[in-house]
């Protein structure tokens, strides 16, 4: 019987709501062999995961996820394999981090300027890792600004919404370039939410494998049968290695459970040796 595995995570260092330890049991109490921590754009999570794992007798894949500027496209980037310590990526994220508070106080500006006055620690009280959308939202809905999250990001944190400000965002070639770096890979994540077409999805990939991506999440919460066979094909193919993960965030998204997304997932802790087969060959 194959082992089951889950190569993407979120805990509070970004938008999860388990703390790093939390995930890390609640991995082994899932049954699960390995699990990947990737927060978006952090590593915060990893220190204090990896003393868990330990603990647990789960093996942690150290990572975080990256959100690309890519043709529009919502393109994010799985960094597996790359941790905590000083280094290419942690270099690109500390550079995007800082224009990001730029942007927040950006958008604060625009909201007092539309009637809404938020100070910077409303917002930073709601976050323990990034701070980011989600947060000025919650702080929006704790002043009685809103009654939801959809109506803060439809009427002002949203394209198009009265203080939207664009996020920056790294380049394909800059991501993929720093994670081969750090001697890590650079999975795609989620694909399905790039295209569901199969012309498109292969542009994608092949444009992307071009820059020198090295793996796509064909095993997703999300993903049909049918899409997930399309994306093991289209692996094949091109030479692309193979992950899966949930996706998982806790609280904020009751319906997907660790290692099962939303019941059907299984991902085999095979694709993680090929992984590794990978790494010792690039190395």
């Amino acid at each position: 019987m194959h082992q089951r595995i889950d190569l993407h995570t979120h805990s509070t260092a970004s938008d999860g709501t388990l703390s790093p330890s939390d995930l890390m049991r609640a991995a082994r109490a899932a049954g699960l062999s390995a699990i990947a921590l990737t927060d978006h754009d952090t590593f915060e999570g990893i220190p204090e995961a990896r003393e868990e794992a330990k603990r647990q007798g789960v093996e942690l894949i150290p990572g975080c996820e990256l959100s690309l500027d890519y043709s529009g496209l919502p393109t994010h980037l799985l960094a597996l394999f790359v941790d905590e310590r000083p280094g290419r990526v942690v270099a690109e994220l500390t550079r995007v981090r800082e224009a990001r508070a730029r942007r927040n106080d950006i958008m604060l500006e625009k909201l007092k300027g539309v009637g809404v006055h938020l100070r910077r620690e409303d917002v930073e009280r709601h976050a323990t890792g990034v701070v980011g959308r989600p947060h000025m939202a919650q702080a929006m809905l704790e002043a009685g600004v809103v009654r939801s999250f959809d109506e803060a990001f439809n009427r002002f944190l949203g394209a198009g919404g009265l203080a939207y400000v664009p996020k920056v965002k790294l380049t394909p070639s800059e991501a993929i370039g720093a994670i081969h770096a750090d001697g890590g890979l650079a999975v795609l994540a989620h694909p399905y939410l790039i295209s569901q077409q199969p012309r498109q999805i292969e542009a994608v990939l092949t444009d992307l494998k071009a820059q020198g991506l090295d793996g796509v999440e064909v095993y997703y919460t999300e993903h049909s049968d049918k899409y997930t066979e399309l994306l093991a094909s289209l692996a094949q193919r091109l030479g692309l290695l193979m992950s899966g993960g949930s996706d998982f965030h806790g609280g904020v998204k009751p319906g997907v459970t660790l290692g099962r997304g939303r019941g059907g997932l299984f991902v085999r802790g095979e694709l993680l040796d090929q992984m590794k087969r990978a790494l010792r060959y690039v190395q």
